[in-house]
């Protein structure tokens, strides 16, 4: 015996613009976000919500999108790496990766920088080891952890020194579980 899914009208709101969608509920936000709107910042990795390759910001709250419900978005401020700056003007996040090198496949830093976005918003000035914490569930197979690290806190300078805040305007609070 087959499944049926049955489908429904959702409006999720993803980097300040409301989409109305017919998806069913149960669809993971990851295949909604790079297949229905067309955002390939966040990376299918894992499936399971372990590598961080699909942090997306959740009412400023790192999430992984890869095990979220699209149904369990709908009403909620969801914001991707393309929803933090352009090539134009990058968010100060992505300008400290540029400017500290931190990346070599590429792969991870989705998630990496959402996760710092997320981690400056609720934490404006850490320590490394506030960073490696709050990295620690990202997987970098590159080797690039040091950069990284030093990517964020580089950006928390830049945020001091413009005045700029992290994330997007929402609601920001400890990371959300797997």
């Amino acid at each position: 015996m087959s499944k049926q899914t049955t489908t429904q009208a959702l409006t999720l709101e993803v980097n300040g613009t409301r989409h109305s969608l017919a998806v069913p509920p149960e669809t993971p936000l990851l295949s909604v976000l790079r297949n229905d709107l067309g955002l390939n910042g966040p990376k299918y990795g894992c499936g399971l919500g372990q590598c961080g390759a699909c942090t997306v910001l959740v009412d400023g709250v790192a999430a992984r999108a890869c095990v979220i419900p699209a149904g369990g978005a709908a009403g909620r401020a969801i914001t991707t790496l393309e929803g933090l700056g352009n090539r134009e003007r990058p968010h100060p996040v992505q300008q400290a990766f540029i400017d500290s090198q931190a990346a070599q496949c590429g792969y991870c830093l989705n998630g990496m920088i959402m996760t710092a976005t997320a981690l400056l918003a609720r934490c404006p000035h850490p320590t490394e080891a506030d960073v490696r914490r709050a990295l620690s569930g990202n997987l970098c197979r590159c080797g690039a952890h040091l950069e990284i690290v030093e990517a964020v806190l580089r950006a928390a300078d830049l945020l001091a020194e413009t005045g700029s805040e992290a994330a997007p305007a929402a609601a920001v609070s400890e990371p959300a579980a797997g």
